[in-house]
């Protein structure tokens, strides 16, 4: 790959993982508002498993537009990384701000009033994990804001990594297709 290349990859994929975080911080609003509404947490889980297929009609455009219908493996995998990592980065952003400065415990204060109600409690004592749950809630109240955001910019950089495998195995084109 020339340097010319590199930096046409890497402009497409900033641009694409622009637009994969603004599908993520859209599914993290889905996820927050879910917590009270269900209709909000189908549509979050949704958005969420449509992320390989965003990526990959991302890649196709860029592989049909800025390689001229061509695209290795190696190149489609990068490419599919690097639109992960911009992705996660402002995702990471988007999430520290909310838990800094918006959250102030909405997301804590309902999971303790959904496993505060009788068939939460019941549910929970059933399955045996009373003392997990308030374990897991105390740990909840002390993480600070930017362990969640690297938390998840952790994660989704992981996820970048796995998915650009088969993403980049069925995207990659050696001949153009006429």
């Amino acid at each position: 790959m020339t340097a010319p290349e590199y930096v046409q990859l890497k402009a497409y994929a900033r641009q694409d993982g622009f637009f994969l975080a603004l599908l993520w911080t859209a599914s993290f609003a889905c996820y927050i508002l879910g917590v009270t509404n269900h209709i909000m947490e189908m549509l979050a889980l949704g958005l969420a498993i449509t992320t390989p297929f965003f990526v990959a009609g991302r890649l196709r455009k860029f592989r049909d537009e800025g390689r001229e219908g061509l695209i290795s493996f190696g190149r489609s995998y990068a490419y599919t990384i690097f639109v992960f990592f911009y992705g996660a980065v402002l995702l990471a952003v988007v999430q520290f701000l909310y838990f800094a400065y918006m959250d102030n415990g909405y997301l804590l204060s309902n999971f303790s009033k959904m496993l505060s109600t009788e068939e939460g409690r019941a549910l929970v004592t059933q399955y045996g994990m009373t003392q997990m749950v308030e374990e897991g809630l105390a740990e909840m109240a002390s993480i600070r804001p930017i362990d969640y955001a690297l938390n998840i910019l952790t994660m989704n950089i992981m996820i970048g990594f796995v998915l650009g495998i088969p993403i980049g195995l069925v995207m990659q084109r050696s001949e153009v297709k006429r």
